[in-house]
């Protein structure tokens, strides 16, 4: 007599939640929680600079539902230095007053930060790559991996039950100037891995990610062919290129000089953790007047085409100690942010009437390195990890998508691109989304922070008569034809407004059809004045608009 099959069931795992509120469908303000067993942790709580609205404010994760959720961070981890991981840790940090752990540079950049804003630093632990540390029911340790920023670490975050690896931005740089090249070793002895949370920045490119090595060869031939004098512009934070750019100085006999607060203070904090030990003594600005053209090299910032940045000013004619000339040469040693391209056209035309010669990534493009990894970077790691699941972060949703067919075409499963605002659960079932919270833009101006006011038009007819607030939300998607409406269009009013939503939501998908933005950022940007003379011309009073376009995943016919 055959004996009865007895079903064993698996065990099943505390669920792990992950929430994050920055940095998906977007390109900066990174921050994500971790919770398990009602402890929660934040990686990463970085800002971006909104070039889209006047006065380029900063932009920070809204953190205003973590009460009604009930979640107090209890700890924030810092994968690295970067404005867009560190970036609003003194504007929310006051809000919790938990331990912060960061490796030298980045607690260094912290402090200085936390003196601006009049805060303790004793908060600020430091924590060197490589080491671990606990956080409740978290295990932790920092595993280095290259970036264009000393110290960068991916987070290994080990619960009893998961084993999640959180990249935060990360290459395989065989050479990258200041650090060690990545061990295949450290991160194969992790396999497997139950969950990549990955950066998406660069995984439609194909191939391999330049090295900063080659970079530094090619800045010094280039430097060395130029006559005059020679302005490079590159992010303060990459400080192997500044590396680079000291040495080519010194091969080309030249003298360097800084331009820019953010520059100074980056070399500063650098030279103190011994980063910058063979970088060549500084030239004041103001003393580069007596040098040979022949002999100057200036690093400065606003590669991004910032309107207050040193390069800004240098191009208007409005800098107090120095003054391009014909024959001078100026170098963007950085790739274009998305979102910023209109400054950078409107920055290099200003230059061109200077009668500079250009040099940036669209005709030497071997004057600049990606900081994030490639296809082939990002197959090699999973090669090494063999991750069961994948959440793609850290990009604009097209790039989320492109490394989702990478990962899926190697067999990891995806089951979400994750937007800002999802709450997401891992456990034996794999990975859900439990709901979708809509985050409205924070920015901070005066040294507060509020919600983003409304979009304001030219002065029109009605202009004078507000009445009420009318708040947009426009989920959109990259197709190859370009932007196109998915879904409903959501808005709600604080007022009775006699708009005609179906009309509008017709007219929102002709312009749409008719914008060749590559961003969203640039997207609402154009469709700002076009949405104001629309609603001017159907109401008949015009409210405070708040637009909020998202990235949002192509449904099929059915799900429609």
């Amino acid at each position: 007599m055959s004996q009865p099959r007895i079903q064993i069931r698996p065990r099943r795992k505390p669920p792990l939640q992950i929430l994050p509120l920055g940095g998906c469908g977007e390109i900066g303000m990174n921050f994500t929680l971790y919770g398990h067993l009602d402890h929660w942790i934040v990686v990463d709580c970085g800002m971006m600079i909104r070039q889209d609205l006047p006065q380029a404010p900063l932009q920070v994760p809204n953190v205003d539902l973590l009460p009604s959720l009930g979640i107090v961070p209890q700890a924030i981890l810092v994968t690295h230095g970067h404005e867009d991981h560190i970036g609003a840790i003194a504007w929310l940090w006051p809000r919790w007053q938990c331990p912060i752990h960061a490796t030298p540079l980045a607690a260094g950049l912290l402090r200085l930060r936390f003196a601006e804003q009049q805060l303790p630093t004793d908060a600020i632990h430091v924590i060197t790559p490589d080491e671990a540390t606990q956080s409740g029911p978290f295990d932790i340790r920092f595993l280095p991996l290259p970036h264009s920023i000393p110290e960068s670490c991916a987070l290994l975050l080990a619960t009893p039950a998961h084993r999640i690896l959180h990249t935060g931005d990360w290459k395989l740089d065989p050479e990258p100037l200041i650090g060690d090249p990545v061990s295949p070793q450290r991160f194969q002895a992790l396999a497997p891995i139950d969950l990549v949370v990955g950066d998406s920045t660069n995984a439609p490119v194909a191939g391999h990610s330049r090295s900063e090595g080659d970079v530094a060869r090619a800045l010094e031939t280039t430097i060395g062919a130029c006559s005059g004098r020679v302005i490079v512009s590159c992010f303060a934070s990459n400080l192997a290129r500044i590396l680079a750019l000291g040495r080519a100085a010194k091969a080309c006999g030249r003298r360097v000089s800084l331009m820019g607060r953010s520059m100074e203070r980056m070399v500063n904090v650098a030279r103190g953790l011994g980063y910058l030990e063979d970088f060549p003594s500084l030239v004041p600005v103001r003393d580069l007047g007596y040098l040979p053209p022949e002999e100057v090299l200036v690093i400065a910032t606003g590669s991004q085409g910032e309107p207050r940045s040193a390069l800004s000013r240098l191009a208007q004619g409005q800098h107090a100690d120095f003054e391009l000339q014909p024959g001078d040469s100026v170098i963007f040693s950085a790739k274009a942010i998305p979102g910023n391209e209109l400054l950078i056209e409107r920055l290099q035309a200003g230059l061109k009437r200077a009668h500079v010669t250009l040099y940036d990534e669209r005709n030497h493009p071997e004057l600049h390195a990606s900081g994030h990894p490639a296809q082939e970077e990002l197959q090699r790691l999973y090669g090494w990890l063999t991750p069961k699941h994948l959440l793609p972060v850290h990009g604009e949703f097209q790039h989320q998508q492109a490394h989702r067919d990478l990962a899926e075409s190697l067999g990891i499963e995806v089951p979400w691109i994750p937007r800002n605002g999802d709450m997401l659960r891992f456990d034996n079932e794999g990975l859900t989304c439990l709901a979708r919270h809509s985050l409205a833009p924070h920015i901070v101006t005066q040294n507060r922070i509020h919600p983003l006011e409304g979009l304001h038009a030219p002065a029109m007819s009605s202009m004078h008569r507000r009445s009420g607030i009318l708040s947009l939300t426009l989920p959109v998607v990259r197709q190859a034809s370009g932007w196109a409406r998915v879904g409903r269009l959501l808005w709600d009013t604080s007022h009775n407004l006699a708009l005609d939503d179906i009309a509008l939501a017709d007219w929102l998908d002709d312009q749409l059809g008719m914008h060749e933005a590559d961003t969203i950022a640039t997207l609402r940007q154009q469709l700002h004045a076009p949405l104001m003379r629309w609603l001017d011309a159907h109401l008949r009073h015009l409210p405070d608009v708040h637009l909020h376009i998202m990235a949002a995943e192509e449904t099929s016919p059915l799900d429609s």
